[in-house]
C-alpha cells in the first residue's frame, strides 16, 4: 500500500506525522517478522524527515537530466525546435537560437524535431537519491542540486528507484510529500492508494486543505483522511469541511508546548511521548480499513 502524506501548506506537522506513523509500523512490524516499511521524503527542495529518523545511508544514484545543446554553425534559426517546445525553453534571436535552461523538461522534442540535427543533448546533475535505514525501517529520499528549478524529475525518479511496478500486497510505503498543491505534490500522489492530509484548525489551514482535496478528489480519486495537528480551538471549521465532503477525521495531535519542544529537539513524538504509540497503530488500522487492505495483527 502506497499512503502520500499531503499538507495545503508548510508547518502543518505533516513530516510529523508521516515519520512517526512509518516508524510506529516500523516496530511493530519487525516484531511480527512481516514485510518492511519505508518511508520515503519526497519533499526534495527541503528534505527533512531524516532529522527525525537518523538513518544510516548506504547507496546513493545521481539524476541526471538530458539538456539540448545548440550547435550554432548548423543551425539556421528555422524555429521548429521553438514550435515543438511546449515549455518555451527555446527562442530564435537575430537568427540564433537561444536556450532557457530553468524552463527545459528535458523532454527531447527539439532534438527529435530539429532538420538540421542541430542539437545535441548532453547529461547534466540535478540531484541526488539516498536510500538508508534506521532499524527496520527503511527511508530514502532525494535532493534537488541547488541553482535547478525542478523537483519533480528527482521525485519522480525516486519513487521508481523505490517501489517496484507491481508492490507487494504486504509492502507499505510512507511518502511524505512536499506542502502545497503543484506538480511536487501531483508526482507524489500518482499511484497513491490513500491521501492522508495533514492540517491545522486555522483560516489558512481550512483554505490549503480545501485545495489539496481539491486536487485529489478531480485529478486521483483516491480515499483520503484528515489528521488535525495542534488540535483543540477552533477544530470546528475543520470538522465542518470534513463533514461536507466525507472525508472521515482519522486522528488529531493537540496543541501543546511540549509537543513542540519535543519537535524542536528532533525527537519523534512516540519516543518523547509513548502514549501516541497506540494512536498510530490506530491511525493505520483505520486507513486500512477505508482501503480494504489487509489488517495487522492485534
Amino acid at each position: 500500500m502506497i499512503i502520500t502524506v499531503a499538507s495545503g501548506k508548510g508547518g502543518t506537522g505533516k513530516t510529523t506525522i508521516a515519520t512517526n506513523l512509518a516508524w510506529t509500523l516500523a516496530q511493530k512490524r519487525e516484531s511480527e517478522q512481516e514485510s518492511p516499511i519505508w518511508l520515503i521524503d519526497c519533499d526534495v527542495e527541503a528534505p527533512n524527515a531524516a532529522l527525525f529518523i537518523h538513518p544510516i545511508f548506504e547507496i546513493e544514484k545521481k539524476v541526471e537530466r538530458q539538456l539540448p545543446i545548440i550547435q550554432q554553425d548548423l543551425c539556421t534559426g528555422c524555429g521548429v525546435c521553438v514550435d515543438v517546445c511546449e515549455y518555451n525553453a527555446l527562442a530564435i534571436a537575430r537568427g540564433k537560437t537561444l536556450f532557457f535552461k530553468d524552463l527545459c523538461h528535458a523532454c527531447g522534442s527539439c532534438v527529435l524535431n530539429c532538420p538540421e540535427n542541430a542539437i545535441q543533448e548532453s547529461p547534466e546533475m540535478i540531484g541526488l537519491l539516498q536510500q538508508g535505514n534506521r532499524g527496520a525501517l527503511k527511508f530514502a529520499q532525494g535532493i534537488l542540486e541547488i541553482g535547478f528549478s525542478s523537483p519533480t524529475p528527482i521525485i519522480r525518479d525516486l519513487k521508481k528507484w523505490i517501489i517496484p511496478d507491481k508492490p507487494q500486497h504486504e509492502s507499505t510505503y510512507i511518502l511524505d510529500a512536499s506542502p502545497g498543491t503543484a506538480c511536487p505534490v501531483v508526482e507524489s500522489l500518482r499511484d497513491a492508494d490513500f491521501a492522508l492530509l495533514v492540517t491545522e484548525p486555522t483560516p489558512f489551514g481550512l483554505h490549503d486543505l480545501k485545495l489539496v482535496a481539491e486536487l485529489i478528489f478531480k485529478e486521483f480519486q483516491i480515499p483520503s483522511g484528515i489528521v488535525i495537528n495542534k488540535s483543540g480551538r477552533g477544530d470546528e471549521i475543520i470538522e465542518q469541511f470534513a463533514s461536507e465532503m466525507k472525508i472521515p477525521i482519522l486522528m488529531r495531535v493537540p496543541l501543546s508546548r511540549d509537543i513542540a519542544e519535543a519537535y524542536a529537539r528532533g525527537d519523534l513524538l512516540v519516543d518523547a511521548f509513548p502514549q501516541y504509540w497506540d494512536q498510530f497503530i490506530d491511525l493505520y488500522k483505520k486507513i486500512s480499513e477505508i482501503t480494504g487492505e489487509r489488517q495487522p495483527k492485534q
